[in-house]
């Protein structure tokens, strides 16, 4: 298993989308332009995904979503849902990171608790990790 993330911080992103998704949560990924780990995966679900190829398409997708929607009267990119026909996945995304998640059948403020919930983790640790590079 790679190390891309901490323990604790791993620890921290499936514990907020367990509290907001609880028991239909599926699996959670954290990804870079380069590589991911999985970070959780529900005891049911077997370990057949191609996370590779999910992992690439969601980099670019946040990329070229990110770059389509500039200027938008839309408003800023906050997060992706894709519906399936046995889930959903969702993508929060930073510059540098990011944490899709699938789930089973939720509302869209359930979509919207995850978002501000993993977002909340992965800028907290944008945040510590500022402030131990720079000593303050």
């Amino acid at each position: 298993m790679t190390s891309l993330v901490t323990e604790r911080e791993a620890d921290r992103i499936v514990s907020a989308c367990r509290t907001t998704i609880g028991d239909s949560l599926r699996s959670v990924t954290y990804f870079t332009r380069d590589d991911f780990e999985q970070l959780y995966l529900r005891s049911d679900l077997e370990r057949d995904a191609d996370l590779t190829t999910f992992v690439g398409h969601e980099w670019r997708g946040f990329k070229t979503t990110q770059a389509a929607y500039q200027q938008s009267e839309l408003g800023e990119y906050e997060y992706t849902i894709r519906v399936f026909e046995n889930g959903f996945l969702v993508r929060v995304t930073t510059e540098t990171e990011g944490v899709f998640v699938t789930t089973d059948g939720l509302t869209l403020s359930n979509f919207d608790e995850v978002e501000m919930a993993v977002r909340g983790v992965l800028n907290a640790e944008e945040e510590e990790s500022q402030t131990e590079e720079t000593g303050a």
